[in-house]
């Protein structure tokens, strides 16, 4: 499972590589480069999904976690 992702921030372009909470998704996001906060594309769970290189981890899989036989971050 991959847990880096790089978004790009769909206002400037800026690309940025952040990692992934393995049991939380991420609603928002504010791009360090023009301060724009970002949010996902209806449809889609997160700012990983929409904008990310990789998408999240509740997407790539099921990740063993302490809460349940399963986690998922969204």
């Amino acid at each position: 499972m991959e847990l880096v992702s790089t978004l790009a921030c769909p206002a400037c372009r800026q690309e940025t590589s952040l990692q992934m909470p393995a049991d939380a998704c991420l609603f928002f996001w504010t791009c360090p480069a023009c301060s724009e906060r970002v949010r996902p594309v209806e449809g889609d769970c997160c700012v990983f999904c929409s904008y990310g290189t990789v998408s999240c981890p509740s997407k790539q899989g099921p990740v063993r976690d302490q809460r349940s036989e399963y986690g998922s971050c969204c």
